[in-house]
C-alpha cells in the first residue's frame, strides 16, 4: 500500500514522501522493562507482563477467564470464593517466572537455560487454562461424561487449552514460532493422558515445572492452594516459596533439599483438606448436581456440549450460561429453568447420609449409582425411581491414587520410577559440606510414623431430589451398605428431623 501511494504521488509530480521501516522483530524471549505492563496480584503483588504474554492476555479468548469462577459453584457455600481462571493464570505465569529465574541464577550455565526456555515455560503458566469450561472441572467431569460416557477419554481442559491456543494464535496473527508454540502445548499437557512428553530428549525438566505429569509438585498447584486456601477464609502452613528457592536439577529432573520433606508433604495433605472441606464440601456438591441436570436439560436447545468438540465455538461458554438460562423465554428451558430457580431459593437437593468406602475394598470399588440405591429399596410407602436421587462419588487423595506421592518426590529429589514395585520413588539430594551433591532414595518410615498409612478415601453421597424423599432415600442407603459390605458403614443414621423434611 505504502509503494503505491508513493508511486502515485511521483506521478503526479509531488515529491514521494519515504515511509518508515517496519519495526524489527524483537527476539522470542528478549524484552525490556519498558516495555512490560504491571499487574498488581493479592496474592503475588506486582506481575510484570512482557510484551508477547500481553499479545495473549488482550484477547477475547483469555479474557473469557475474568468469567469463569476458579471453584466453580463453591462462593455459594464459601462468598469468599469468587476469584477467577484470569488471576490464577497471572500467578501460575509468575511462579513459572520465578522457578525460572531460581534455576537459571544457580545451574543456568550448566543446563543451558536460555531466553528461549523462560518464556516458553512463562507462556505454559499462563495459558494452561484457557481451555476450562463453564464452573471449571464441572463441564468437564460432571456434564460432559453425562452427556457422552466416552467422553471422558476424549476430552479435557488441557487438551482445549493447546487446541484454543492454535486458535489464538491464527485468529490474532501472534509472531510465534511453530517450534515454539509446539513445547509450550506440550507443557501445558504435561500431566494429562494427552501428554507427549515422555519421548522428550532435551531439558525434560522444562515439562514439569507447570504440569508436572511425574510427582504432581508444580507451580500449579503452588498458586491455587494459596489462592483458594485464602479466598476460602481458611489457613494454610504450605510455603511454596521454600520448594522455588531450594528447586535444582539432577539427572534432568527437578529435585528438593531433603530438609523440605515436610514442605512437599504439606503441599499434598493441604490439597487434600482443601478437597474435603471446600471442593467436595457436600453442599457444594448439591448444588454441582443440581446445576448439572439444569445444563443437561438445556443441552437439547442449547447444544452446549457440541461447543466443546470446536475451539472457535467453546471460547463462547462460560459462567454467565446460567443467567442465560434463567432468563431466557423461550419453553424448551422451562424444567432447566426450574431447576436454577431452586438453587436461587437454596431449595437444594438434600443430603441424606455418607459413608467412606472400607480400606480394604476401595482396590475394587465401582462408582454407586441411583439405580443402585433404587434396587436395595425394601418396603417404603413411596417407590423410589432414579431420577428421585442423586448420587456423589467422591475421591480424595495426594495426587497419585492409592500411591504415595511423597514416595515421588522428597526435598531436593529426584523422582525415578521403580518398575518392580510400579511406585514412584523420591531421590532426596543432600548437600555435603564439599559443595558435593548427591541424590538418593528415602523411606517414609525414616522420616515419621505419623504419615498416613492409606494415601486414598473413597465417599459415597446419597441425595433426595425432593425433602419428603429423605426417609426412603436413607432407607435405601442403608440396605445398599448392608448388602454390600454386611454392615452399615454410615458414621450415624439420617436424622429424624431431616427425615420428616418438607418444602414451606
Amino acid at each position: 500500500m505504502g509503494e503505491y501511494c508513493a508511486a502515485a504521488a511521483a506521478a503526479d509530480g509531488e515529491p514521494a514522501v519515504a515511509l518508515p521501516p517496519p519495526a524489527a522483530r524483537r527476539p522470542y524471549g528478549e524484552y525490556d522493562r519498558f516495555s512490560t505492563k504491571q499487574v498488581f496480584d493479592n496474592l503475588h503483588g506486582n506481575i510484570s507482563l512482557d510484551p508477547l504474554a500481553c499479545e495473549f492476555v488482550d484477547t477475547e479468548e483469555f479474557q473469557r477467564l475474568r468469567d469463569l469462577k476458579q471453584l466453580g459453584l463453591t462462593y455459594l457455600v464459601y462468598p469468599g470464593a469468587v476469584h477467577t481462571r484470569f488471576e490464577h493464570s497471572l500467578g501460575v505465569y509468575q511462579l513459572a517466572g520465578e522457578a525460572m529465574q531460581n534455576l537459571q541464577m544457580n545451574q543456568g550455565k550448566e543446563l543451558g537455560i536460555d531466553r528461549v526456555d523462560v518464556q516458553t515455560v512463562k507462556l505454559a503458566g499462563l495459558l494452561h487454562d484457557i481451555g476450562h469450561g463453564p464452573f471449571s472441572h464441572l463441564f468437564e467431569h460432571e456434564f460432559l461424561p453425562r452427556v457422552d460416557p466416552g467422553s471422558t477419554s476424549k476430552w479435557s481442559h488441557e487438551h482445549m487449552s493447546a487446541l484454543l491456543l492454535d486458535n489464538i494464535v491464527d485468529k490474532h496473527a501472534i509472531d510465534i514460532e511453530p517450534d515454539y508454540l509446539k513445547i509450550v502445548k506440550e507443557m501445558i499437557i504435561a500431566s494429562s493422558k494427552f501428554s507427549t512428553t515422555e519421548g522428550a530428549k532435551e531439558k525434560r525438566f522444562l515439562y514439569d515445572i507447570v504440569a508436572n505429569g511425574r510427582n504432581g509438585i508444580d507451580v500449579d498447584k503452588f498458586d491455587y492452594i494459596d489462592r483458594d486456601s485464602r479466598a476460602c477464609g481458611l489457613g494454610s502452613n504450605f510455603q511454596h516459596w521454600r520448594l522455588l528457592q531450594g528447586m535444582r536439577v539432577m539427572g534432568d529432573e527437578i529435585c528438593y533439599p531433603a530438609k523440605d520433606y515436610l514442605s512437599v508433604h504439606k503441599l499434598f495433605t493441604t490439597r487434600a483438606d482443601l478437597h474435603r472441606t471446600v471442593y467436595t464440601h457436600a453442599k457444594v456438591k448439591a448444588v454441582e448436581l443440581m446445576l448439572v441436570d439444569a445444563l443437561l436439560e438445556a443441552n437439547d436447545y442449547l447444544g452446549i456440549a457440541l461447543h466443546a468438540e470446536d475451539p472457535e465455538e467453546f471460547w463462547k461458554l462460560d459462567d454467565t450460561i446460567v443467567k442465560s438460562i434463567e432468563t431466557a423465554p423461550n419453553d424448551e428451558l422451562k424444567k432447566a429453568k426450574e431447576i436454577i430457580q431452586r438453587i436461587r431459593r437454596r431449595q437444594l437437593y438434600k443430603f441424606c447420609n455418607q459413608y467412606s468406602v472400607p480400606k480394604d475394598k476401595l482396590e475394587h470399588f465401582k462408582d454407586i449409582t441411583a439405580q443402585d440405591i433404587v434396587c436395595s429399596q425394601k418396603s417404603s410407602k413411596v417407590l423410589l425411581k432414579e431420577e428421585d436421587v442423586a448420587v456423589s462419588n467422591v475421591k480424595i487423595d495426594l495426587t497419585r491414587g492409592r500411591d504415595n506421592p511423597l514416595e515421588s518426590c522428597f526435598l531436593l529429589a529426584c523422582i525415578t520410577t521403580i518398575p518392580q514395585r510400579q511406585v514412584l520413588q523420591v531421590e532426596l539430594l543432600s548437600h555435603q559440606d564439599s559443595g558435593c551433591e548427591e541424590k538418593f532414595t528415602i523411606n517414609e518410615d525414616r522420616v515419621s510414623h505419623l504419615l498416613p498409612a492409606c494415601n486414598q478415601d473413597r465417599i459415597v453421597r446419597v441425595y433426595a431430589k425432593k425433602p419428603e424423599l429423605v426417609k426412603a432415600v436413607s432407607e435405601a442407603f442403608e440396605n445398599l451398605q448392608v448388602r454390600m459390605y454386611g454392615e452399615k458403614t454410615q458414621v450415624h443414621d439420617t436424622p429424624t428431623k431431616k427425615r420428616r423434611m418438607r418444602f414451606d
